[in-house]
């Protein structure tokens, strides 16, 4: 089923998580294949328990497969030891999540850097400037986390995964906690850091109009892949979510 042709920047072989045995065996993932192209922007999208989380989440290396492969790039990583692939989270890859993971001892500003700061590397000034006029946090950047919004603390963390820019940045629900211009302001940015700088983005949704920013959106159903879609809009997303029952 997939059709995706440019080089592979993340993809699942075979891939199956399992928790629990027997009449309570649960199986999040079911030999699950499918792969994530560098330069574009993927949703996953799919009803409540299909699996698209823990899909996510085996990608970025944040969860094992319980069978099977995934790789970014070329490195499959259950053949990394703990350390290794920590280096390969913090080196290779960006993260958003719902809840924000800040440090709330740092501010906004040490927080986006931080990722950086512990590879020892320095941000690229312009770039740092574009990412904070992008997700409009010019006038908070010393605030720490208590001082800020929810929204203003979602958007520090898109700044945080975007700012070293990472070969894959993984995003689970990165609006979930913004108003609808903020949610706007932020998808145009992921749009535009795609478009403009070549940047990969997969990112786990329920909202259409946000999987609509997408080039591709994989729609998953107990734990299987159930269809793709290319090029979408808000209303061919809500109508193939209502064919899988979402």
């Amino acid at each position: 089923m997939n059709t995706v042709t440019k080089t592979s920047a993340a993809r699942a072989v075979d891939a199956s998580k399992i928790y629990g045995s027997g009449d309570a065996e649960v199986r999040a993932l079911d030999s699950i294949n499918v792969e994530f192209a560098s330069g574009m922007f993927t949703a996953i999208m799919g009803p409540s328990g299909s699996g698209k989380s823990t899909l996510l989440h085996v990608l970025a290396g944040l969860d094992t497969v319980t069978s099977g492969e995934v790789f970014i790039g070329d490195i499959e990583l259950s053949t990394l030891k703990d350390k290794d692939l920590t280096l390969v989270r913090r080196d290779r890859l960006g993260f958003v999540f719902q809840s924000f993971n800040l440090i709330p001892t740092l501010n906004a500003l040490e927080n986006m850097t931080l990722p950086l700061s512990l590879g020892g590397r320095k941000a690229d000034s312009a770039w740092q400037d574009e990412v904070v006029k992008a997700v409009g946090l010019g006038d908070r950047l010393g605030h720490r986390p208590n001082e800020l919004s929810g929204g203003q603390q979602q958007r520090v963390a898109v700044a945080r995964a975007l700012l070293s820019k990472p070969e894959i940045v993984f995003a689970d629900e990165p609006t979930g906690n913004l108003d609808s211009r903020s949610s706007s302001e932020v998808l145009s940015f992921m749009r535009a850091a795609v478009d403009n700088f070549g940047q990969t983005i997969v990112m786990v949704t329920h909202d259409a109009g946000a999987a609509a920013y997408a080039d591709r959106v994989v729609f998953l159903a107990d734990g299987s892949i159930e269809a793709e879609l290319m090029n979408p809009t808000s209303a061919t997303v809500l109508d193939r979510m209502k064919q899988l029952g979402g």
